[in-house]
Formats: structure tokens, C-alpha cells, sequence
């Protein structure tokens, strides 16, 4: 699972303007449709030809739980691209994006400040640059950990140094240990 990759799909998501198809017939036949044949949905998948093609008929209902994990998580990528591209634009355009997180914070700094890296929680607007940024990096295919870094810069910059108004020499921040994290755009 991916902690921040889902977590930006999440706030994309909240953008929707129609629900997700919610039964595995009308999510089959979606993906059917979209893939243009049930053999590419049934290699994505990793179900037989046939089996889809109970499914798209009616003749399947209820699919196994990984199965329906899978076809759930394989509509909600392709569902209303032109929506989930909009909101993309306006975050890293205008809007940027809302990290509400609960983690080990902080950056090296003598014992007893305020500043060494301890658990906070935390509700950060970041810029649009950052939105940008975190969007650009999952659609090259980065990783958790690359995300985690460019969030951890958005938060030295936004958070710690409050634009350059403080802690100008701030380097690094460690954003770790991280109990919940959510994005909202």
C-alpha cells in the first residue's frame, strides 16, 4: 500500500462529480468498456476471459475479496479522467493542497526546544508549486519515498521556516513515523 500515492488519489477522488460504479457487473463492464474488450480486463485483472464475461452478462455477482479489491481500486483510476485532471491543474495552479498529518516532525535542534523532531499533528495548506510537485512526481511512477521527501521540503518551507521568515538555515526536516496522513485539495 502506498501511504501518500493513495492518499493524493483520495483527494482527487473528492472531486468526483458522478459516484463510482458500485457493483462488480457495472465495474466490469466499465473497465470492458474502457479497455475496449474483456481480454486486456481479464490480463489487468489477472481473472480468465470467460470470467469477465460472466461478470459484464450478470451471471457473477459478488467476486472474491481480493478480486473486488483490485476491480474497485482499477475503476477508480480511469473514472472521469477530465475531472481528475482539473483538479490536478487547480491545485498546482491556484488552489495547492491541504496535508492534515500525524508524525514525528521536527528537524535537529538542541534538546528542550521546540523545534527537535517529536509527534505533532499537523493541518498545512501548502502552495501550489508543492501540489505540482507531489502530482508531477506520481504520474513519473515516484515511489513513497520520493513523495515523502518533496512533502517534507513543502513543510521545512511552509511549516518550520514560515516562507523565510524564521529559520532560514533550516537544511533538512525528518517527517517520519508517520500514524496518519490525509490530502485535500
Amino acid at each position: 500500500m502506498s501511504l501518500f500515492g493513495d492518499g493524493l488519489d483520495t483527494a482527487v477522488q473528492k472531486a468526483f462529480t458522478r459516484p463510482v460504479p458500485k457493483s462488480a457487473p457495472a465495474q466490469m463492464r466499465y473497465l470492458v468498456k474502457q479497455l475496449k474488450g474483456t481480454k486486456p480486463v481479464a490480463q489487468m485483472l489477472r481473472i480468465s476471459q470467460r470470467t469477465v464475461e460472466r461478470y459484464v452478462k450478470g451471471q457473477i455477482k459478488k467476486p472474491r475479496p481480493d478480486l473486488a479489491a483490485r476491480l474497485e481500486r482499477e475503476v477508480k483510476k480511469r473514472w472521469q479522467p477530465q475531472i481528475r485532471a482539473k483538479a490536478k491543474e487547480r491545485a498546482a495552479t491556484t488552489g495547492g493542497i491541504v496535508i492534515d498529518t500525524r508524525a514525528r516532525l521536527g528537524y535537529t535542534a538542541p534538546i528542550g526546544t521546540t523545534d527537535e523532531d517529536r509527534i505533532r499533528h499537523l493541518t498545512v495548506a501548502l502552495p501550489p508549486q508543492y501540489a505540482a510537485r507531489l502530482f508531477d512526481a506520481q504520474e513519473a511512477g515516484a515511489g513513497d519515498r520520493q513523495l515523502q521527501q518533496i512533502t517534507a521540503e513543502a513543510l521545512r518551507e511552509v511549516y518550520f521556516q514560515d516562507g523565510g521568515r524564521r529559520a532560514g538555515q533550516l537544511e533538512e526536516v525528518r517527517f517520519t513515523d508517520i500514524e496518519y496522513l490525509e490530502f485535500d485539495l
